[in-house]
């Protein structure tokens, strides 16, 4: 790192699909200044969020540790301040570190951070207690007939929070980022493309639903068979209330929504430069996860196919290399070493993650094996999945493995778990699987805490026969009662 460098800006937004983006080659969507920020500065094209679901998400990227090591297995487990996160460590050292919109932990304290400047955390401090019932059965989700109704161009809660997390950012640049004279963090988390998919006019106007393409392996007789991902289906019955005309619509809000976040990210980077502090400040700009948009009848997150698992990942500044595509795979619990270092605090703890900067220092490697999994809503078992050169391997508890060649297959269309030819690869994979990890421990852990979480609310019945939390429309933002 440069001597000049002092200051960290991340930013975070939800729900972004890593192929939504100009620089990763999309036909259709807009981003021009995720774009130009690659252009001037480095892209990793190989992204991965280490759990395809807001809260663990989140979790893993506070903690610089995996959901199986920390136990924020779903959407009502979150983050409570314990192990540290990167913002206590940076508490510790005494450099200011504030947070500007979402976190989604359990509240606000201790979350890390000197300052939560309108914070969105898990609703009423409890979050989706639904998304906890897995065992005995997985209880179906009718949530996806709001998702399917509220599509198209206008305002949301969500847009009107992310435009008020912008224009508090751009202030918070601007007058304290500005006079302190100590290197300080800032995290900005804007809730955009995350559902409801309705996009503010002018970037609805950026899309013709007539010319937007429909989801691939979406009908019937195409989606792919396994009992995991029908298992999944039938609990999330979201695309059984679309049709094509109402798919279209959900999919031009949905690129809407990128290119509205990739402008409230222009007025951040706008910001840092009129502030005078474009010397001396890095930015990153990534997700927590991706959304599938339909592909394979699924919608939202809640997977590891590429769509819902891999996440753009783009960095910035003075200290970072110009033009660069970096061929090593990283995810978000590479963050935690990442933001110490940036800050010049050591790194102590015992983490799974590596140093961003030093991973862009050295020669690429390809090889890097990156890890996710997910243990929540929809899930009738635990999924693992490790990624590796060409080839993703996911391994469903007590069910088939998958094995995708992302290479020849990017589409992930042909799945090669079964296969005589690929068998040697899926137990390599395994074997590389159990060396980390007892999967089958894990999930009777995730599943023993999940249903004590259940009986201390009641049990199963009293949480379905409350229709807010049967029918959850999503987190509000601070000061409103309904994210829609």
């Amino acid at each position: 790192m440069t001597d000049t460098v002092k200051n960290l800006v991340i930013v975070m937004s939800d729900e972004h699909a890593a192929a939504c983006t100009g620089l990763a080659g999309h036909p259709i969507v807009k981003t021009p200044r995720i774009d130009a920020m690659a252009a001037g500065g480095t892209w990793f094209p190989t992204a991965y969020t280490n759990c395809p679901l807001c809260v663990p998400a989140r979790a893993s990227f506070a903690t610089g540790q995996y959901v199986h090591e920390i136990g924020n297995w779903d959407n009502a487990m979150p983050y409570e301040g314990s192990p540290p996160s990167w913002g206590h460590r940076l508490q510790e050292a005494g450099v200011p570190v504030t947070s500007i919109g979402k976190l989604h932990y359990r509240n606000d304290d201790p979350a890390g951070f000197d300052e939560q400047i309108i914070p969105m955390h898990v609703n009423k401090g409890v979050g989706d207690i639904m998304g906890s019932i897995r065992d005995p059965f997985l209880p179906e989700r009718r949530a996806g007939s709001a998702i399917a109704e509220r599509v198209g161009p206008g305002e949301s809660n969500y847009t009107r929070y992310d435009r008020d997390i912008a224009e508090r950012a751009v202030a918070w640049i601007g007058e304290k980022g500005r006079a302190l004279e100590s290197p300080w963090v800032l995290y900005v988390g804007f809730v955009a493309p995350h559902f409801p998919l309705i996009a503010p006019e002018e970037f609805f106007a950026l899309y013709d639903p007539d010319d937007m393409p429909l989801p691939k392996a979406y009908r019937d007789g195409e989606r792919p068979d396994h009992p995991w991902l029908e298992a999944l289906r039938a609990c999330f019955v979201t695309d059984s209330y679309f049709d094509d005309e109402r798919r279209r619509i959900a999919i031009a809000a949905y690129f809407g929504l990128c290119s509205f976040v990739d402008h409230n990210l222009g007025r951040v980077l706008d910001a840092v430069t009129d502030a005078g502090l474009g010397g001396t400040t890095d930015v990153i700009y990534t997700s927590d996860h991706g959304d599938n948009l339909g592909a394979r009848g699924l919608w939202q997150k809640n997977n590891l196919y590429e769509e819902s698992a891999a996440i753009p990942f783009v960095m910035s500044g003075p200290d970072i290399p110009q033009g660069k595509v970096a061929g090593t795979p990283i995810s978000l619990v590479d963050m935690f070493p990442t933001i110490l270092r940036h800050a010049g605090v050591a790194v102590t703890d015992d983490v799974p993650g590596s140093d961003i900067f030093e991973i862009m220092e050295q020669p690429d490697d390809p090889e890097r094996v990156i890890f996710s999994e997910y243990h929540a809503a929809g899930a009738v078992s635990g999924a693992f999945m490790l990624r590796q050169g060409r080839f993703k391997y996911i391994h469903y508890v007590g069910l088939p493995p998958q094995l995708f060649d992302l290479v020849g297959d990017p589409d992930e269309l042909n799945d090669l778990g079964r296969a005589a030819t690929h068998a040697d690869v899926v137990a390599r994979f395994e074997t590389m699987l159990r060396e980390r990890l007892d999967p089958e421990g894990i999930d009777a852990r995730a599943k023993a805490d999940q249903k004590a979480l259940v009986e201390s609310h009641g049990g199963v019945e009293a949480i379905l026969a409350d229709k807010a939390v049967a029918m959850p429309g999503g987190t509000p933002p601070p000061g409103t009662e309904s994210a829609f």
